[in-house]
């Protein structure tokens, strides 16, 4: 059973012809080029390099991006088909969602003329790789106690500080930066500045981190030490705009995880059910428990329902109506499901779900981390409370 098939839902209206075909094709190039090197990029802990050049030949970096810039010149719905393609395939630890679905973005809506021309043709490519550098040692979900410092020195910036947890940080040779740039004004002294790594003085790379999941993706430390960048680097005319433009970005990266959530959910329902039709217990196939069929049955009800609304959260994003609220719902919704269902398809597995060499058992450590990052479950809840 493919993924796609698992739950009894009609594709949205948004999925029209040239969405569905992109998707087809994104996850014919994860099963050609991704899937047969993935035990490799987990051991590497970074896919290769030559898969994003792969990725942005094939028309799958930057999909939303406009033409005259070297995008596709397609909507987040191309977006959602790539990154479900991505879940659907196993292909988890390639962080092209990030790339082109937030940095990217982040250039396109608050970048000048010149910056879009000179960065979002690269990143399309693949030359350059995207990475956004908010997180602290001492500054995570809370985004206005970030330390890092931009000070002015003639045309340049002079910027201080670390970061930690980056995705792709090993990689990226394009970062946006979250700085302060004036302390006093603590969330209002927040700007966002980009940096080209390459040769790039005072900026260092710290060690690539060994986490519990989503080996195949790079995340890093980052350094900077009197790290000298032109001041004309700043995304958006003033300084001080960086936490309204973090705030105005974040319910379209809580959405990518909630597709990412439904995907790595259907492929999980698909591999487990399949499995369980073959696998026999006293004499029987394992589907033919009442438990198995019970647990199944309760999970394929909740992957409905959160299915439909994923479908509707792209929709209202679509049309400019996704509001922080309904994207912290879907965020929480999605990814707590999202472990539950992990936890009880490693249950149905039974010991075999526990060996690596089953699809099973990197999903339930691949999702995790999705309840952390993107804002906390908890602080989604927060978010939540506020509108009641």
């Amino acid at each position: 059973m493919r993924p796609i098939e698992v739950l009894d839902v009609a594709r949205p209206s948004w999925e029209t012809e040239d969405v569905a075909m992109l998707r087809d094709m994104a996850v014919r190039f994860c099963e050609n080029e991704i899937m047969p090197r993935y035990d490799e990029f987990e051991k590497a802990e970074i896919v290769s390099r030559d898969i994003w050049e792969a990725a942005g030949a094939n028309g799958l970096l930057c999909a939303a991006m406009p033409e005259e810039y070297g995008g596709s010149g397609g909507s987040y719905a191309h977006e959602a088909a790539i990154i479900e393609a991505l879940g659907h395939t196993g292909a988890d630890g390639f962080g092209a969602a990030l790339h082109s679905a937030i940095v990217a973005p982040y250039i396109l809506h608050y970048g000048s003329e010149e910056q879009k021309k000179s960065w979002l043709p690269k990143l399309a490519t693949g030359e350059l790789i995207g990475a956004i550098a908010m997180t602290e040692p001492a500054a995570g979900s809370d985004l206005q106690g970030v330390k890092t410092s931009a000070v002015r020195d003639g045309n340049q910036y002079k910027i201080n500080g670390s970061k930690t947890f980056i995705t792709n940080g090993q990689h990226a040779n394009l970062i946006i930066v979250v700085t302060k740039t004036d302390p006093s004004k603590g969330a209002k002294g927040t700007s966002l500045i980009v940096i080209e790594t390459d040769g790039l003085d005072g900026f260092e790379r710290g060690r690539n981190l060994d986490k519990v999941g989503l080996k195949a993706n790079d995340t890093s430390e980052l350094f900077f030490n009197d790290m000298k960048v032109p001041t004309s680097n700043l995304l958006g005319t003033d300084e001080g705009m960086g936490f309204v433009q973090l705030m105005e970005q974040l319910p379209q990266e809580r959405l990518i995880i909630a597709n990412q959530a439904i995907a790595a959910i259907e492929r999980a329902l698909s591999i487990t059910i399949d499995y369980v039709k073959e696998r026999k217990a006293f004499g029987k196939a394992v589907i033919e428990f009442q438990n198995t069929q019970f647990k199944l049955a309760e999970l394929k009800s909740e992957a409905t329902m959160l299915r439909v609304f994923v479908d509707h959260c792209v929709a209202r994003h679509l049309d400019g109506k996704l509001d922080p609220a309904t994207a912290s719902m879907v965020k929480y919704l999605s990814t707590d499901l999202q472990c539950k269902v992990m936890d009880e398809c490693v249950q149905l597995h039974g010991g075999y779900g526990y060996m690596n060499e089953y699809p099973i058992a990197r999903m339930f450590r691949d999702a995790r981390v999705q309840r952390i990052y993107g804002g906390t479950n908890e602080i989604m809840k927060l978010l939540i409370a506020r509108t009641l």
